[in-house]
């Protein structure tokens, strides 16, 4: 199976995450999720009267560096290691 289909099945996969699921790892997803789709943060940080979308975009700029590949095996990783989790 290919890179990007793996991801788009895994992708699907996270919404099944219980709502147990801790905002750390919540946020990991986030931010590899639009590291896999969209790339670098091209987006201002938002300010501080807005917290979600501001942890949102912090996890976002933490895998800055990575490629968009990169991003989407991490994704699928830690997809997988929380399904295992919750099992």
């Amino acid at each position: 199976m290919a890179l990007k289909e793996e991801f788009e099945e895994h992708a699907v996969k996270a919404k099944t995450l219980p709502e147990s699921t801790s905002n750390e790892n919540k946020l990991i997803l986030y931010g590899l999720y639009k590291q896999s789709t969209v790339g670098p943060v091209d987006t201002g940080r938002p300010g501080m009267f807005s917290p979600r979308e501001r942890a949102k975009w912090d996890a976002w700029k933490a895998v800055e560096g990575k490629s968009k590949e990169e991003a989407m095996g991490d994704y699928i990783t830690k997809v997988k290691q929380l399904l295992e989790e919750s099992a």
